[in-house]
């Protein structure tokens, strides 16, 4: 029997919802691209032009307003409006997917968990990272052992970008929950809490380092584990040689990895999953990662490790499986007020200097 896709209802159309959201949901079975919401004229049109069948709402009261003809609300807009957008969603018996971060605090999360749990509706949230390619790849070698008992885990997600660009996540105003902590931070924190569970200490240096900056753009995360693992983490805007996006040591071995996933980059320059072929998240050989001990992956130290294929498309699959047939959810509120935790002592570690115990 042919299902009947879900329909869809996108709130946002600026990167977020037109370079991620749009094409994954597009490309998903079982999920249609019903409505984009964006007050945004040009964005209107681009919307349309790449999904001639798609809707357009100016508002998001205008797409709550026919809540009864959507099955699923995505919510891809700046991250102050996460919250309240969620609420209404929630509160008109609509499923939702939020952008990361979910919300400013761990304790707003944890109140849109408890909402979504008493309507008995799914609650998501797109931490994307957890497909890419080398994080897939890392946590093979984790499961299969090839690292014995891991010690430090550095994670990096550096960039270039020694001017402004703009906007609402360079604003120094806390409502806009703007800066790296909060905006690459939940990527990297959440990949750690994935990889080695809950923490016990978080250090951190949030520094503003570009003129006419007003949020942290070099940003340093420094996390004990229950388990004894020690992550280190760096997000950063500033940064001109780029360094190595995992290196991790453990007992037998050591993974050393470059380079970023390439499928963001293929998203934005308009290739999309299912007309990729095989293709989709790989990366040739000469990026693949090393594992090895006693020898810089550099001078030629340890052995290739082939990088398996990024799956961003496998996120939506799961949020599509989730309502239709009721598996788990693919990342859920509370894990994202895990992620929050982290993020609210990270802050206050830097601003007052102190490690913070959780």
């Amino acid at each position: 029997m042919t299902v009947t896709p879900l329909r869809v209802g996108l709130v946002g159309y600026g990167l977020a919802g037109s370079v991620f959201h749009a094409p994954l949901i597009a490309a998903t079975e079982g999920l249609a691209l019903d409505t984009v919401v964006t007050s945004n004229p040009e964005r209107q049109r681009g919307a349309r032009a790449e999904f001639p069948d798609v809707r357009v709402a100016a508002t998001p009261d205008e797409l709550l307003a026919r809540s009864g003809e959507l099955d699923l609300i995505v919510i891809a807009s700046p991250n102050k409006t996460h919250v309240p957008l969620t609420t209404a969603a929630l509160q008109a018996g609509l499923p939702v997917v939020v952008d990361k971060p979910l919300s400013g605090t761990a304790a707003e999360a944890r109140e849109l968990a408890a909402l979504a749990e008493e309507r008995g509706l799914l609650l998501s949230v797109f931490q994307n990272r957890r497909w890419d390619n080398d994080f897939l790849t890392l946590r093979k070698l984790l499961d299969d052992g090839e690292l014995g008992d891991v010690y430090r885990f550095e994670s990096r997600f550096e960039r270039w970008r020694p001017q402004l660009k703009g906007g609402w996540r360079e604003s120094g105003d806390p409502a806009e929950i703007g800066g790296l902590l909060y905006d690459l931070g939940s990527h990297v924190v959440d990949q750690a809490l994935v990889l080695f569970g809950p923490v016990t200490a978080v250090y951190a240096e949030a520094v503003v380092r570009r003129d006419g900056a007003q949020t942290d753009d070099d940003t340093f995360i420094a996390l004990t584990h229950t388990n004894g693992v020690r992550s280190h983490l760096y997000v950063s805007a500033t940064t001109a040689q780029l360094g190595p996006r995992f290196r991790v040591l453990g007992s037998k071995a050591g993974y050393v990895k470059h380079g970023l996933d390439p499928q963001e980059a293929a998203l934005r320059d308009g290739d999309r999953p299912g007309t990729a072929g095989a293709d989709w998240g790989t990366e040739p050989e000469e990026l693949w990662g090393r594992v090895g001990a006693g020898e810089s992956p550099v001078t030629g130290g340890g052995s290739p490790v082939p990088t398996l294929p990024g799956d961003y498309p496998a996120y939506y699959a799961a949020v599509a499986q989730a309502l239709l047939e009721g598996a788990p959810n693919p990342v859920t509120a509370r894990e994202a007020a895990a992620t929050l935790d982290v993020l609210e002592a990270a802050r206050r570690s830097a601003l007052e200097k102190v490690t913070v115990t959780l």
